[in-house]
């Protein structure tokens, strides 16, 4: 009873502080893509759902911590070399953003908002699925790819009632994966996505 006393009582000293208080689940799609400067090496999105809660406090200039389950990752193809290989990672992913957002345009119900941050993704479980064929290899294991993956989040968002809709693009900032047997890949994350949020507080 008192750690819910506690919680009770630091949401209203936030929403007194800042004029304006939310939180609520949301969910979405997002696109990755792990690029590469090796020109002999092709790269292809990958595409899925996320879901996790956001925290918003502050009216005109606002503050939006979050924690997101994503999964991102890419495919790798080189077709041109004498040991092609083609392999599809997948990193299952606790994100942890933290937005900024200035409330641009009001109308009747809703606003229209710009927003940018830096995010922190923790890499839970790293999956490769390797193409199987004549003189291919698998270049890339599981220990390549680094477990903190550092981005940043550009982007636009607009209200309606209680319900928040957001579209960033995150660059990343960190190398995902740097050497892989005797080349350099030096390989980064960059990701689209689009989010429906629920206010219910």
């Amino acid at each position: 009873m008192k750690k819910i006393t506690f919680i009770v009582v630091i949401l209203l000293a936030a929403n007194f502080a800042f004029g304006q208080f939310s939180i609520g689940p949301k969910i979405g799609y997002n696109t990755s893509k792990l690029t590469t400067d090796l020109d002999s090496i092709t790269s292809d999105l990958h595409n899925n759902f996320h879901f996790g809660a956001f925290v918003r406090i502050g009216k005109k200039i606002y503050i939006q911590p979050e924690v997101n389950y994503l999964t991102m990752g890419g495919v790798f193809e080189d077709k041109l070399s004498l040991n092609p290989f083609k392999q599809e990672i997948k990193m299952k992913s606790i994100e942890i953003p933290l937005i900024i957002g200035w409330r641009m345009i009001n109308f009747g119900a809703g606003n229209i908002r710009i927003l940018l941050g830096p995010s922190a993704s923790i890499v839970i479980d790293k999956t490769i699925t390797s193409t199987e064929g004549d003189n291919y290899i698998q270049p890339i294991k599981e220990a390549d790819i680094d477990d903190l993956v550092w981005g940043f989040n550009l982007g636009a968002g607009v209200d309606i009632l209680m319900f928040t809709l957001d579209l960033r693009y995150q660059i990343g900032l960190n190398e995902v994966i740097t050497k892989v047997q005797n080349f350099s890949l030096n390989s980064r994350n960059n990701m689209f996505s689009i989010s429906l949020g629920w206010k219910i507080l």
